[in-house]
């Protein structure tokens, strides 16, 4: 029973320095890959910057900038967390292999003494001959026999945990070096985030009528991304809704004619189906096995959902934010990409709407009680009412219309009300 318990400590203790130097590995992975695309920014900003005319560039790319930059002061506070976990066990470790051999070493120091006392041949053959038979005399050779060789073992365990007392410092010490190099990192990161965003304040500043304007335009491409979205999830409920209350007039129709049909009888009423009250607007859209099943599914993948597109950064985030006094609301995520780049629908589902907004494309994909929203594209592949897959090609990204930049607007629905996408998006 005692042997069973402490296997399954050893694989409970196993499995989870196993988790952590995933997480160390992944969390090194993710601050390198953004340090690289922070680096590409800084490179496309200083381009940008020569010219007087790009302000409203520059807006996005140092968006972009503080958004990566956040995320990679986070990444560090994971892997300082990580480190400080790791330099607790090593403490530990080297706490209770310090006191282990303590511990060996009194007990050898205790058997050095003992042997020099009897080092003599002359006291061990008394010590055996003193034997008040031959089986007891054979017990007292084995015993001094053994009690070398104890020795013997005891000097290769003491060397042995020394070696490894020797290892767990120079792994603590290892691990502090790179939790002072990650803290010094993570203070340049704040400067520079601070430096950034005091940029950012004065770009906004610089914004001439021309990009002002170019501002309102956006709003007004947004507009009419919200007012078609709205306008097509609204005709799906009330669909929805008129099929309900036809299902109700049915029930209430039968029950009439059921009673009248009692009462020519002389009988009583019979019991028929009650009519089913008002569903709310989840109720109506997961209204089959279907819808209900692919909202489920859209439900269960909430965190890991691929992005709408394979590369990129979010340049602007959910919710309302001030550029200049131009006062904006954002339903979903800016997420600026590659030339060209094709843009794929996040889960399986139908197409329910593919429609032109102000010279660029939107198209909106029915999951059960979700929808999502893609726009600015420059080209579709799909058409109303066909099915598509998961990580399917929909169309091309276009260029936004102040920067220039490549830019996919994406937005996320559950039953007509907006909520932010970066929280069903899986990590990069």
């Amino acid at each position: 029973m005692k042997f069973l318990k402490a296997f399954l400590l050893f694989v409970v203790v196993f499995a989870a320095l196993n988790a952590r130097a995933q997480s160390s590995s992944e969390l090194k992975k993710q601050r390198e890959r953004i340090t690289n695309e922070l680096n590409e920014l800084t490179r496309e900003l200083a381009q940008t910057q020569s010219n007087k005319k790009s302000t409203l560039k520059q807006l996005s790319i140092l968006k972009a900038q503080i958004s990566l930059r956040e995320r990679k002061i986070d990444v560090i506070n994971g892997e300082v967390r990580n480190l400080n976990n790791q330099i607790s066990e090593n403490t530990n470790t080297v706490h209770d292999l310090q006191g282990q051999l303590d511990l060996l070493k009194r007990k050898y120091a205790d058997m050095v003494l003992f042997a020099y006392r009897n080092k003599s041949a002359h006291n061990k053959l008394m010590f055996i001959f003193a034997a008040q038979d031959f089986n007891q005399a054979y017990k007292r050779l084995k015993y001094l026999q053994q009690f070398a060789t104890y020795r013997e073992r005891q000097a290769a365990s003491i060397e042995g945990k020394q070696k490894s007392l020797n290892n767990k410092i120079v792994e603590l010490d290892k691990t502090k070096t790179e939790k002072h190099t990650l803290l010094v990192d993570q203070e340049k990161e704040k400067e520079t985030l601070g430096k950034e965003r005091n940029t950012q304040s004065v770009a906004a500043k610089n914004l001439t009528k021309q990009e002002k304007s170019l501002l309102r335009q956006r709003q007004s491409i947004q507009a009419e991304v919200k007012r078609v979205t709205r306008a097509v999830i609204n005709a799906e409920l009330r669909e929805r809704r008129e099929e309900e209350e036809r299902r109700a007039a049915a029930l209430r129709a039968e029950r009439a004619r059921a009673a009248a049909a009692a009462a020519a009888a002389g009988k009583d009423a019979p019991v028929v189906a009650k009519v089913v009250p008002r569903k709310t607007d989840s109720q109506l859209l997961n209204a089959t096995p279907e819808a209900a099943k692919l909202s489920s599914d859209f439900l269960g993948n909430r965190g890991r959902l691929p992005w709408p597109v394979s590369a990129g950064e979010i340049t602007q985030g959910f919710g309302t934010y001030m550029t200049e006094g131009i006062r904006s609301e954002s339903n979903g995520l800016d997420i600026r990409t590659n030339n060209n780049a094709p843009v794929r629908a996040v889960f399986e589902g139908t197409v329910s709407k593919v429609s032109n907004v102000l010279g660029t494309y939107m198209i909106i994909v029915n999951h059960g009680e979700y929808f999502t929203v893609y726009s600015n594209l420059k080209t579709t592949s799909v058409s109303a009412g066909q099915k598509v897959s998961t990580k399917q090609n929909i169309g091309t990204a276009a260029a936004d219309v102040g920067t220039s930049d490549t830019m996919v607007h994406f937005e996320l629905y559950k039953a007509g009300a907006a909520v932010n996408p970066k929280f069903w998006l899986a990590d990069r």
